[in-house]
């Protein structure tokens, strides 16, 4: 998929917005040296392309109870039949998995799971993942500190506009 053209305006936008996604048009306006309309119909334009795919609050996985975060390296039996696309469907559907890559490696799938604890985790594993269709392994590897959660993108390798 080619990599839209983004001015340097379009850029300063989408680092604000990555960094406070609450901040009033006006307030973008300011920061990216634009007025408030020319602004807006730049974010629309960002938002129409799916280059802004949506507006998200950063919870506290802590705070809400959920201290334990897993990733969790999955082989599946067959990669193009019905059993992994049932697997990859079924995983889609499942709140405690944040994240979910198609890998390299000795995994095909590596998950991203987060849970209250040790002993939610086992129930996880023991009465969802390990019934999930086509699943053959499992290997769970435990985040003991995050060193960096999600942060923004770079943006400083999309081609410059005009």
């Amino acid at each position: 998929m080619p990599i839209q053209t983004l001015d340097a305006i379009d850029r300063r936008i989408l680092a604000a917005l990555q960094r406070d996604a609450r901040l009033t048009n006006v307030q973008l306006a300011e920061e990216v040296g634009l007025s408030p309309s020319p602004c807006l119909r730049r974010v629309r334009i960002l938002e129409k392309s799916g280059i802004i795919g949506g507006y998200h609050a950063a919870l506290d996985r802590g705070g809400l109870g959920l201290g334990l975060t897993v990733f969790v390296g999955i082989k599946v039996e067959r990669h193009h039949d019905e059993p992994a696309a049932a697997f990859r469907e079924a995983v889609k559907a499942l709140p405690e998995v944040v994240s979910c890559h198609l890998v390299s490696g000795q995994s095909d799938f590596l998950l991203q799971v987060v849970v209250p604890d040790l002993a939610g985790y086992e129930r996880f594993l023991v009465g969802t993942l390990l019934k999930l269709p086509g699943v053959s392994d499992i290997r769970s590897n435990f985040a003991i500190q995050t060193v960096k959660a999600q942060s923004p993108l770079p943006l400083d390798h999309l081609p410059a506009g005009p």
